[in-house]
C-alpha cells in the first residue's frame, strides 16, 4: 500500500485506537493532523511524532467545524483522507438515561461526524478524490446494556455512511466504516478480571483485539487497494459478531 505524502485528518487521536492510527499512518509517510481534547495527550503525540500537527478541538462545537476543516485544509495544503474516530460514552439504562446525555452522545458521535464529512467532502470534490473512514462499534449492530445512546449513535453512522457513499461514488470519494469489537485499550484494561474473562469467552478468537488490528483495516480502506470498496462496514471483532 502506497500512502506516502497523503494528507490525513484523524479525530479522537488521543485514545488507544487513535494512537495506533497515528503510528500506522506516520509509518506510511503521511502528512497528519491529529485532533483531540486532552492537551497533555496531544503534547505526548507531538513529542513522539514531531512531524504530526496536533490540534485541540471540541467536536461538539458544531458552529466551528466548518472553519476548523478550512484551517486543516490550509495547513495540510489539501485533504486526502478523513478518519472520524472520536466518540464519547455516557452510559445508563434507558429509563435512567437523561435527555441531556442522550443528546450529548449523539451530538458528538453522530452529528459531528456528519459535519466533519460534509465540510471535508467539499474540499475533496476539488480534486474529485478522497477517502473517508468512520469508526463505528460492534454495539451499533448488536446493542448493549446501558448504551442505548451510544449504540444509536454508532448505528446512525453506518446508515449515514451508506448514503454518503451513494452520493459521492461518481466523484471518486469512498466512504466506509470500520466497526471494532472489544479492543485492548486503557479503557478495557480497567475492566474487572472476571468480567473480562466472561467477555473474552464470547469472542471466538479467544482474545481482545489490538489498536493495530483496527488501524491495519483503516489503512487498507484509505489506500488505492480499496478503490472498489464503498459504503461498506468491515467488522474487526475476532468473530464476536458476523454480519
Amino acid at each position: 500500500m502506497n500512502l506516502k505524502n497523503k494528507k490525513i485528518l484523524i479525530t479522537g487521536a488521543t485514545g488507544g485506537i487513535g494512537k495506533s492510527l497515528i503510528k500506522k499512518f506516520n509509518d506510511f509517510g503521511c502528512s497528519i493532523i491529529a485532533t483531540g481534547t486532552n492537551e497533555q495527550k496531544l503534547n505526548d503525540i507531538k513529542k513522539n511524532y514531531p512531524n504530526v500537527i496536533v490540534e485541540k478541538f471540541k467536536l461538539e462545537e458544531h458552529d466551528k467545524i466548518e472553519n476548523f476543516v478550512e484551517n486543516i485544509y490550509k495547513k495540510l495544503d489539501g485533504l486526502d483522507i478523513l478518519v472520524n474516530n472520536a466518540g464519547i460514552t455516557l452510559d445508563n439504562i434507558s429509563i435512567r438515561l437523561t435527555e441531556e446525555n442522550w443528546k450529548k452522545v449523539l451530538d458528538v458521535n453522530l452529528t459531528s461526524t456528519f459535519l466533519m464529512c460534509k465540510y471535508s467532502i467539499k474540499k475533496m470534490l476539488k480534486n474529485k478524490i478522497g477517502k473517508i473512514i468512520n469508526i463505528t462499534s460492534i454495539v451499533g449492530h448488536t446493542g448493549n446494556l446501558g448504551q442505548a445512546n451510544y449504540s444509536a449513535s454508532k448505528a446512525g453512522i453506518v446508515a449515514f455512511s451508506k448514503s454518503l457513499a451513494i452520493e459521492y461514488a461518481k466523484k471518486n470519494i469512498n466512504i466506509n466504516c470500520v466497526s471494532p469489537g472489544f479492543i485492548k485499550t486503557e479503557m478495557t484494561d480497567k475492566i474487572n478480571d472476571d468480567f473480562k474473562k466472561m467477555l473474552i469467552s464470547k469472542i471466538p478468537s479467544g482474545d481482545l483485539g489490538t489498536g493495530d488490528d483496527v488501524s491495519n483495516c483503516v489503512a487498507f480502506l484509505a489506500s488505492d487497494m480499496a478503490r472498489y470498496i464503498n459504503g461498506e462496514t468491515i467488522h474487526v471483532n475476532g468473530g464476536m459478531y458476523m454480519a
